[in-house]
């Protein structure tokens, strides 16, 4: 492999899926602030809104996520044409 072509900081990192709680480790460069302990260590923290646990598709489940007001927003702005 070459050298000095692959980052620096790729580290174990615990990512929490908000929807569910769900909280797994994986090694990732990812750049984070916060941190969560998880069985005694602390590793810096990636929160997700969606992950494997929680998705439709891996689930099974249909389930609506409008983490940001998406749906409300787009019927307010194409209420104008309703008839």
């Amino acid at each position: 492999m070459k050298k000095g072509i692959h980052p620096e900081n790729y580290r174990i990192i615990a990512f929490k899926d908000m929807s569910n709680g769900d909280v797994f480790l994986t090694r990732s460069t990812a750049n984070t602030k916060e941190t969560l302990e998880v069985d005694g260590t602390e590793y810096p923290l990636v929160k997700l809104e969606i992950s494997r646990t929680s998705h439709p598709f891996y689930t099974g489940k249909s389930k609506l996520i409008d983490a940001a007001g998406r749906i409300d927003k787009f019927k307010n702005k194409y209420a104008k044409f309703k008839k």
